[in-house]
């Protein structure tokens, strides 16, 4: 955040919440690769309902941070980086440690990278543009958009070429050709729409005209995780598995 903002507590402690709901449901999968158990998958697909809400969350809070940011863009590179290095590991690491369909080529951190790269190079038109308006129309082309790996928009109404479907590089815009595959995948398109949605509500945030409340800290262990949030998911799967694996070792 800038220097001269107050911190607003409250959306950490969101952020640390919907970083723990995703580990949670993270961890039945793993439960499933991992120790064999076919009630992890079970579980880790019952949880595939709710899980919209917290990436949701997650997301929009991230674009309202960029607004927040001192550097945008410095902080997309860094997120995007960080990205890569989740492909590394789980498209040539984890596959010669006997992991399958573990590859991550286009997961949560390289959208958000993506995202706030774009938003930071595109802040001097965004400002000038009401955030109420920002926002409304942000959400609006979110829900338009939000099938489209599908190879639908506009609520089913409008079906897309096949053909935009048939390349592997476009995947990351969400136009996910049949040979991509991505364990974690969120596509720049709608997801992009949800982050701006995020950074034109960061407006009140950055002229700090948000209720007393949010300033406030509620809870020190949510606000710990959402402060370093990027760091807690990088680790995340790295602790399952280990734990995991050595409750494999012992009892199975």
């Amino acid at each position: 955040m800038q220097a001269d903002k107050k911190r607003i507590h409250m959306l950490d402690e969101v952020r640390g919440l919907a970083i723990i709901c995703m580990i949670f449901h993270h961890m039945f999968l793993d439960i499933g690769d991992v120790l064999g158990l076919k009630w992890g998958y079970t579980v880790f697909n019952k949880l595939c309902i709710v899980q919209p809400l917290f990436w949701a969350a997650f997301i929009i809070i991230s674009g309202m941070c960029s607004r927040l940011s001192r550097n945008a863009v410095k902080r997309g590179v860094i997120v995007l980086a960080c990205g890569g290095v989740i492909t590394l590991v789980t498209a040539v690491i984890m596959p010669l440690m006997g992991f399958e369909k573990t590859e991550i080529y286009f997961g949560i951190l390289h959208c958000l990278g993506v995202c706030m790269i774009i938003t930071g190079l595109l802040m001097p038109v965004l400002k000038k543009i009401d955030y109420r308006v920002g926002a409304a129309v942000s959400f609006a082309l979110f829900l338009f958009f939000y099938d489209i790996e599908t190879g639908n928009i506009c609520f089913g109404l409008i079906s897309l070429p096949e053909s935009w479907y048939q390349y592997a590089f476009l995947s990351p815009l969400g136009l996910q050709s049949p040979d991509f595959y991505s364990a974690d995948y969120f596509p720049v398109i709608p997801w992009i729409f949800m982050f701006l949605t995020g950074y034109f509500a960061g407006k009140p945030a950055q002229d700090e005209k948000l209720p007393e409340v949010m300033y406030q800290k509620h809870s020190g262990f949510l606000s710990f995780v959402g402060r370093n949030s990027l760091w807690v998911y990088l680790a995340h799967q790295p602790v399952l598995y280990a734990i995991l694996l050595i409750i494999s070792i012992i009892f199975i």
